[in-house]
C-alpha cells in the first residue's frame, strides 16, 4: 500500500497513523505545493489590467493571475467519461468520474486553458487493515502461505477531493481535473491494481479533455459534456499510487498528454511485493501483498463486486501472484512498466525520496535510466526523506509552462539531476547536479576480511593470506538496527571501513557479489549498508545507507526457484537501492548481511545457518572521485 510515511513532525507522523493512508497521500503531496517560488508569483497590476482574462508569464513561469484568484468563481462539474474497456463484465464499456474545476472565463470570455489531471484509487475511502487484511509473516519458506478469513469490505460513499491542486495550479491558469480509477468511488469497472484498465482509464480522460472521446452528465445517461474549454494539452501528477497512474497513462501514447510529474510512483509490482526472488513486503506493512492492495482500494459499486473478487481478486491476483517462491512471471512482467515504455512521448519530471522504504527509490531510478535512453526530455529531483514529497512549486511550475502553455523557459536545457543534501534546511531547496549518477562516480570495489561477528574489514585490497568462511544463524526476530548496534553477534556479519576523516559522497547503485551456502533448502538473504555508528535519532538519514534482499534459491535465474543442496556453496550478484548521499567524518561505512529480515520479509523459524565464502565475496559502491576520494577520506593507503 503507498501510504505515506514522511518524516515530519510529531504530530504530523501521529496524523499519518491514525488517518487512512490512502487517501492521504493525496493531501499529503497536495500540501507540499506551497513552497515559495523564487520568482515574482502575482501578476502586476498593469499586467492585470493589459489581459485580465489570460495567463501571464514571467521567468519562464505561470504568475497567479487576480482574475483567476478567486474560488467563488470557478466552475465545477462532473462528467463521466466512456472508456475502451468493459472490466466489470456488464456488456458496457466502463465510465469513469470526473471533476473538473476551471475558470469562469472559460465560460464568459471563451478562454481555453490547460489541464492539470491527478487521478487516485483513494478519493472514495480504502479498506481496513483488520486482522485478515494482511498475511501473516510467520511462513516457512517454499511453502504455500497459510489461510486468513474475510478481508474488511470497503463501504461506498462519495468521493472527496481536495481542492489543494485547484489552490495552486488554478489562479497559475490551468484548469484542474480529478478522476477515480476504475472500480473505485462512482467510476464503473473492477480495480486491477496494475491492469492495462488502469493505464486506459485515464487515457480516456485526456482523450475527452482533447475531443476524441465521450463524456456524460450521467453514469448511465446519453446527455454528452464536451470539454471545449480545453486547449489540448494535459499534465499529470500524484504521489504514490497516485503517482504511479500518470506514468500508465503515458505508456499509451495517448496525444496530448504532454507532461507528467510521478512523484514515488510504484513502477513494477514485482519490485514492490518483491526483491529478487523473495517474498519482500513494503516498509512499514508486514504482511502485504497485491491481493491486499486490491481490497484497500475496491471501493466501487457493491454490484459488481462480487464479479471483480471472483475474476480479478481470485482469478487473476492470487492465482499467479507466487507467495510460495517469490518469482518473477508473466504476471508480473505485465504489471512492470518498463517494459511499456516503448509509445511514451511525454516530458517526465521523475520524483522520489532516497530513504523511501515503502515504494523504494529504484521504482524511479530505473524509469528515469530508460527515459534517458529513450531520449525523451526528463529529470529527476531526489531528496533525503521517506515516502512522497514533490518537487519545489518553482521546478514543476517551469514544467509545465514550457509543455502545456509552449512558453520556450529552457527548462530543456537544466541541470538533469536535482537532489536535496543532507543539510539543505527547512526549505528543502536541491542542489543541481548535471546528471544522475553524479558524472565523477566510480564503481570502488571492496574485499572482506574476517571478524564479521564482531567487526570484520571492508578493505581496498586483498591479503595475501585467505579469509576462510563465516557464519551466521538467522533470526527474524532480531532487527536490523538492533543487528547494527550489536558489538558481536552470531546472526549477522558486519565488516567496515576505517573512521572518515572527511565526507564521502555516494552517488549510484550498490552491488553483492556473493558466494554462500545455507544448512537449509531455502533461506532469506538480507544485506544493509549502514553509518557507523548507529545514532539514536529520528533523521532517516543518519544511519541506513542503503538495502537489499534477494533469495539464494534465485542464484541462476530470476524466473525459477531451485532449492538449495546444504552445505553446497551459490554464487551469484544482485543490486541494492540506489542512492545519493554524502557520509559525514566521523562515520565509518559498514556492510551487513544477515538472513530474515523483521520488517521487510517472511519469517521462517530462527536456525537456519548461512556461510560466506569470504575470499569470493565483492562489495561494490559507487563512490564520487572513485578509489582515489575514499583514500583520501579515510587518510589510508592500502598496501
Amino acid at each position: 500500500m503507498w501510504h505515506f510515511f514522511e518524516s515530519q513532525t510529531t504530530k504530523e507522523a501521529k496524523t499519518m497513523r491514525i488517518l487512512t493512508c490512502g487517501l492521504l497521500s493525496f493531501l499529503y503531496v497536495s500540501s507540499f505545493l506551497v513552497h515559495p517560488v523564487h520568482a515574482q508569483e502575482t501578476a502586476t497590476e498593469e499586467q492585470e489590467t493589459k489581459s485580465p482574462s489570460m495567463p501571464v508569464f514571467k521567468d519562464g513561469q505561470a504568475q497567479v493571475v487576480p482574475g483567476f484568484n478567486n474560488p467563488e468563481d470557478w466552475i465545477r462539474e462532473e462528467v463521466f467519461v466512456e472508456t475502451e474497456f468493459d472490466s466489470d463484465g456488464n456488456g458496457s464499456p466502463d465510465r469513469m468520474y470526473v471533476m473538473v474545476c476551471r475558470q469562469k472565463q472559460t465560460e464568459t470570455e471563451d478562454l481555453k486553458v490547460p489541464v492539470i489531471y491527478v487521478t487516485s484509487p483513494y478519493f472514495a475511502g480504502v479498506g481496513g487493515t483488520g486482522e485478515n487484511d494482511m498475511w501473516d509473516p510467520k511462513q516457512e519458506l517454499g511453502t504455500e502461505p497459510p489461510e486468513r478469513g474475510e478481508p474488511t469490505s470497503v463501504k461506498p460513499r462519495p468521493p472527496q477531493f481536495s481542492e489543494r491542486h485547484a489552490r495552486k495550479w488554478m489562479p497559475r491558469g490551468y484548469a484542474v481535473v480529478c478522476s477515480c480509477s476504475p472500480g473505485t468511488g462512482l467510476s464503473q469497472g473492477c480495480p486491477t491494481v496494475g491492469g492495462d484498465n488502469e493505464s486506459l482509464a485515464p487515457k480516456a480522460v485526456v482523450d475527452w479533455l482533447c475531443g476524441r472521446a465521450k463524456g456524460f452528465k450521467t453514469v448511465d445517461g446519453d446527455e454528452e459534456v464536451k470539454a471545449d474549454w480545453s486547449t489540448g494539452k494535459v499534465g499529470m501528477t500524484g504521489t504514490s499510487f497516485n503517482g504511479t497512474l500518470p506514468l500508465a497513462a503515458a505508456t499509451t501514447g495517448v496525444e496530448g498528454l504532454e507532461a507528467i510529474i510521478p512523484i514515488a510512483p510504484n513502477t513494477s509490482y514485482y519490485h514492490y511485493y518483491r526483491s529478487n526472488g523473495l517474498v519482500r513486503h513494503p516498509g512499514g506493512y508486514t504482511g502485504e501483498d497485491i491481493d491486499v492492495l486490491y481490497n484497500f482500494i475496491n471501493s466501487g459499486d457493491l454490484e459488481t463486486r462480487e464479479y471483480c473478487d471472483c475474476n480479478i481478486r481470485d482469478e487473476e491476483l492470487l492465482k499467479n501472484f507466487d507467495r510460495k517462491d517469490g518469482d518473477y512471471n508473466e504476471f508480473w512482467a505485465g504489471r512492470d512498466y518498463l517494459n511499456d515504455l516503448e509509445p511514451l512521448h511525454a516530458a517526465v519530471l521523475m520524483a522520489h525520496a532516497w530513504n523511501d522504504w515503502n515504494v523504494m527509490p529504484e521504482h524511479s531510478i530505473r524509469i528515469y535510466d530508460a527515459l534517458k535512453e529513450k531520449g525523451v526530455p526528463c529529470q529527476l529531483y531526489m531528496h533525503q526523506g521517506g515516502h512522497g514529497g514533490p518537487p519545489p512549486l518553482e521546478l514543476m511550475n517551469r514544467w509545465f509552462t514550457r509543455y502545456l502553455f509552449g512558453v520556450e523557459n529552457g527548462v530543456e536545457n537544466d541541470p538533469k539531476s536535482w537532489i536535496v543534501r543532507e543539510d539543505a534546511g527547512k526549505d528543502r531547496k536541491p542542489t543541481s547536479y548535471p546528471e544522475y549518477p553524479h558524472p565523477e562516480a566510480q564503481p570502488v570495489q571492496f574485499f572482506l576480511q574476517n571478524g564479521g561477528n564482531t567487526r570484520g574489514k571492508l578493505t581496498l585490497r586483498t591479503t595475501k593470506k585467505l579469509q576462510g568462511q563465516e557464519s551466521l544463524t538467522d533470526d527474524y526476530s532480531i532487527k536490523g538496527r538492533d543487528h547494527a548496534r550489536a558489538e558481536s553477534s552470531e546472526n549477522r556479519l558486519l565488516y567496515v571501513t576505517p573512521e572518515l576523516t572527511e565526507p564521502l559522497h555516494i552517488s549510484g547503485t550498490a552491488k553483492l557479489n556473493i558466494k554462500m551456502a545455507s544448512n537449509q533448502p531455502t533461506a532469506n538473504l538480507s544485506v544493509w549498508v549502514v553509518s557507523l555508528p548507529w545514532k539514536r535519532t529520528r533523521k532517516i538519514t543518519d544511519n541506513v545507507i542503503t538495502r537489499g534482499w534477494a533469495d539464494p534459491q534465485n542464484h541462476a535465474s530470476l524466473t525459477d526457484s531451485t532449492p538449495l543442496e546444504p552445505g553446497k556453496f551459490v554464487e551469484w550478484s544482485f543490486d541494492l537501492q540506489p542512492d545519493d548521499q554524502v557520509i559525514p567524518a566521523g562515520q565509518q561505512i559498514g556492510l551487513m548481511i544477515f538472513s530474515s529480515d523483521y520488517d521487510f520479509t517472511l519469517w521462517p523459524k530462527a536456525g537456519t545457518e548461512l556461510t560466506l565464502d569470504l575470499d569470493a565475496t565483492r562489495f561494490t559502491l559507487p563512490i564520487v572521485g572513485g578509489a582515489k576520494a575514499y583514500e583520501t577520506a579515510t587518510q589510508k593507503q592500502e598496501q
